[in-house]
């Protein structure tokens, strides 16, 4: 985690404007503003697992993002691919990352505490799990990455919604670099988006270019564990907007580092094509689904393609 000091650093760089890349808004604005989040900030862990990163010295970490209040889709996530703890020889572990429910859900806080305690993979920080508190949740995974888990070579951020093939992914990862990487499904030159009305809209006035720079799309990328260090880095000096695999882009273009192209266009998909071959799910890493049920079906699918020698 980032040290007091760190954060009066950061405090001091926020209030003198840092290296942002952004037009300049007044405090006041920013603070009332929609668009930027709470981060950094001295965010803490009120539900953990201190100790069983180290512990298990995983080759690589999935960190899923999900709702307090999503059981089921915790559940069905343990039953299929969260079940993949070894995989060509290597240790895989994977953890949920919660914020806190609203106010007067404490049935819902009791649940998360049971569930932790039968599990031991749940790790739930002291912010508000909302839409806009994405980018604050990606940050707390990144500091939580590393301070847990230090001998750990890769992680993964990896939506609640999707079908992960961990055998593809840990085969793509024995061939990766170790080191300042990061790949998944990788746009370049998106357009800002400038209607109100969209959920991804941000004004001239927070980000005045017309495009971003490159970036992953969240629902699934793959990084090795120093750059996740480096990110909290940039943190420092990128003003947090709301969206945030844009914000994860922006931190690698303030530090100047690419991200890496997979090692082949179809190994992430954004959606499942309309009619899947026979070898279909053993030829990818994620594809996003309608929903955590559906992965059920899309499961055992997979399991019999993989039986059949696809």
């Amino acid at each position: 985690m980032l040290s007091h000091a760190g954060f009066h650093k950061v405090l001091h760089l926020l209030k003198n404007g840092g290296d942002s890349g952004f037009k300049r808004m007044s405090r006041a604005d920013e603070s009332t503003s929609p668009y930027f989040v709470a981060y950094p900030h001295p965010y803490t862990f009120v539900v953990d697992e201190p100790d069983r990163c180290q512990q298990e010295s995983p080759f690589v970490v999935l960190m899923v993002p999900v709702a307090p209040h999503d059981t089921a889709a915790r559940d069905v996530i343990r039953s299929t691919w969260g079940k993949e703890t070894t995989v060509m020889g290597r240790v895989v572990s994977h953890y949920f990352l919660l914020g806190l429910s609203r106010e007067g859900q404490n049935t819902t806080e009791e649940q998360v505490l049971n569930e932790s305690q039968t599990h031991h993979d749940v790790l739930q920080s002291d912010f508000l799990d909302t839409y806009n508190n994405l980018t604050i949740k990606t940050m707390v995974m990144f500091q939580w990455l590393v301070s847990r888990c230090p001998s750990t070579t890769f992680a993964m951020k990896v939506d609640s919604d999707m079908f992960l093939n961990v055998h593809n992914l840990v085969d793509m990862l024995l061939k990766a670099p170790k080191h300042l990487y990061l790949t998944g499904m990788l746009t370049g030159g998106a357009p800002v988006l400038r209607d109100p009305n969209s959920k991804w809209f941000l004004p001239f006035s927070v980000f005045p270019e017309s495009t971003y720079p490159p970036y992953a799309l969240g629902l699934g990328y793959v990084f090795s564990l120093d750059l996740a260090k480096k990110i909290l880095e940039a943190s420092l000096h990128v003003k947090a907007v709301y969206i945030e695999d844009v914000y994860v882009g922006l931190c690698m273009r303030h530090l100047g580092i690419g991200l890496t192209n997979p090692p082949h266009g179809g190994l992430f998909r954004a959606t499942m094509p309309f009619m899947t071959g026979k070898c279909y799910w053993t030829s990818v890493i994620t594809t996003i689904l309608q929903d955590s049920n559906q992965l059920r079906q899309v499961w055992k699918v997979y399991q019999t393609q993989a039986q059949s020698g696809c």
